[in-house]
C-alpha cells in the first residue's frame, strides 16, 4: 500500500513538473512574440509627407500610400467648405511655397474668378463659366510681325519670393515649385494652336525663334526656383488627344524633347526631383520622358493601356495618378470608382513606392465620389503592395 502511494505521489509530482515546464515555455514564447512585435512596430514608424514622397520616388517602402488631391476653382464654387473637409480627411502629401506673383502692367483680372483675364505674357483668356480657366482668345503673336518687338515677362522673375524658403522650412510636406514651364502650351497661347501646328509643319524660321525665346524664359525661371528650398520641380505640357500625340513622335523628339531635358538636368543638378503633368494619350513618349529625367508623371492613365504601362515602366518612373476625371469621377458608381482604384493599384503598387494616389476634383464631381476614391486606395493598398519590410 505504501509503495502504491509513493508511486502515485511520484506520478503527481512528475505531472506537476511537466505542467510547470509547459507554462514556462508558453510564457517564454509569448514574451519573445511581444518583444519581436514591439521591435517590428518601432521600425514601422509614421513618416511625414516629405519623407513619404522622397521614399516613393526612390521606390522604397513607406508607412502608407502617398496621395495628392487637386481641385479646380469650380469645385470650390460648387461645394464650398466641403472641399476643405475632404482635404482634412485625406490631406495631400504635397504643398506649395508662399509666393506672391508680380503682376505685369498688361495683366487684367484673374484666372478662375474673372470671365476674361490677361496673363503676364499678354494672352487674353475667356471663360464660359466661373471656376474654369477658359481658352485664349487674344494672342499677342497671331501675326508674326509682332515677334520682332515681343518680350517675355522677365520682370516677374525673382519677385514676390521673399517667403518661399521660410514656408518650405515651416512645412513637413513635399514642396513643389510654382513656375511651371510649359513651352508647347505657351507657344500656343502666344500664336494660336492652329497657326502653331502649321508653323511646325512648314518649319517656318519664326517658330524656331519663338521656341528659343520661350525656352530662354523658362530656363531663367527654372534657375530662379531651383535656387530655393523647394523639394521638387514641376513642369507641364498637354501632349495627347484621346487617341494619340498631337504631333508626330519624330517632331516631338526633334523640336521639344531637348527643352524638357534642359529643365530636368537643371533641376537634378540642384538636387530637386522632377515632376511633370501631361494630358491625353501620351504612351508613345513615356520612355522618352523617363529618359530626359522625369521622376514622377501625372497623366490621364485611362486614355492608355494601364496594364502595359505598369509592365513596361513600373519601377522606372513614379505614376502620379490619375483616376479618370472625364467619365469615371463625374458619372461613375461607387463600385466603378472602387474598381478603378484597385486597377491602378494592381498595375503600379506592387513596387515599393512608384505610385501616388491622385485625382482632380472638378465642379461636376460630388464630394462623396472623392471620399470613395481615397478610401478605396487606402483600403485596397495592403493587398497589392510588396511584403512588408522593415522601414528605417
Amino acid at each position: 500500500m505504501k509503495e502504491k502511494d509513493r508511486r502515485q505521489e511520484s506520478g503527481v509530482r512528475r505531472q506537476n513538473e511537466f505542467v510547470l515546464v509547459l507554462v514556462i515555455v508558453i510564457v517564454i514564447v509569448l514574451v519573445i512574440e511581444r518583444v519581436t512585435s514591439s521591435s517590428s512596430q518601432s521600425e514601422v514608424r509614421i513618416m511625414n509627407s516629405r519623407e513619404r514622397i522622397q521614399k516613393t520616388l526612390r521606390f522604397e517602402p513607406t508607412d502608407r500610400l502617398a496621395r495628392d488631391l487637386w481641385f479646380l476653382g469650380s469645385a470650390k464654387l460648387n461645394w464650398g467648405a466641403e472641399v476643405d473637409r475632404v482635404l482634412a480627411e485625406y490631406p495631400s502629401d504635397f504643398g506649395y511655397p508662399a509666393y506672391t506673383p508680380y503682376r505685369m502692367p498688361c495683366q487684367q483680372g484673374d484666372i478662375y474668378t474673372h470671365m476674361y483675364y490677361v496673363d503676364a505674357w499678354g494672352s487674353g483668356w475667356k471663360a464660359t463659366q466661373p471656376g474654369i480657366a477658359g481658352e485664349v482668345v487674344n494672342r499677342p503673336l497671331e501675326d508674326w510681325s509682332a515677334l520682332a518687338t515681343f518680350k517675355p515677362p522677365f520682370e516677374v522673375l525673382g519677385k514676390g519670393m521673399e517667403e518661399v524658403n521660410a514656408s518650405c522650412a515651416a512645412s513637413d510636406k513635399f514642396i513643389l515649385s510654382v513656375g511651371l514651364p510649359r513651352p508647347f502650351e505657351r507657344m500656343q497661347f502666344l500664336r494660336g494652336s492652329e497657326k502653331l501646328y502649321l508653323d511646325l509643319a512648314y518649319g517656318s524660321p519664326e517658330v524656331y525663334r519663338l521656341r528659343e525665346m520661350v525656352h530662354e524664359y523658362f530656363m531663367r525661371e527654372t534657375e530662379v526656383w531651383m535656387k530655393t528650398d523647394v523639394d521638387g520641380f514641376f513642369m507641364m505640357d498637354d501632349w495627347g488627344s484621346q487617341k494619340g500625340l498631337l504631333i508626330s513622335p519624330e517632331m516631338w523628339r526633334e523640336f521639344f524633347k531637348p527643352l524638357y531635358k534642359d529643365y530636368a538636368e537643371l533641376a537634378h543638378r540642384r538636387g530637386k526631383a522632377v515632376f511633370m503633368h501631361s494630358d491625353g494619350m501620351i504612351e508613345a513618349i513615356y520612355p522618352e520622358l523617363i529618359e530626359v529625367g522625369v521622376d514622377a508623371l501625372n497623366s490621364q492613365l485611362f486614355c492608355m493601356d494601364i496594364e502595359k504601362l505598369g509592365r513596361q515602366y513600373g519601377g522606372k518612373i513614379t505614376f502620379w495618378g490619375e483616376l479618370d476625371r472625364q467619365n469615371l469621377l463625374p458619372h461613375g458608381t461607387r463600385e466603378e470608382v472602387e474598381a478603378a482604384a484597385g486597377r491602378l493599384l494592381k498595375a503600379f503598387a506592387h513596387f515599393d513606392g512608384g505610385f501616388i494616389a491622385q485625382c482632380e476634383w472638378g465642379g461636376d464631381v460630388p464630394p462623396a465620389t472623392i471620399r470613395t476614391a481615397f478610401a478605396a486606395f487606402e483600403r485596397l493598398y495592403p493587398q497589392y503592395r510588396p511584403a512588408a519590410k522593415a522601414l528605417k
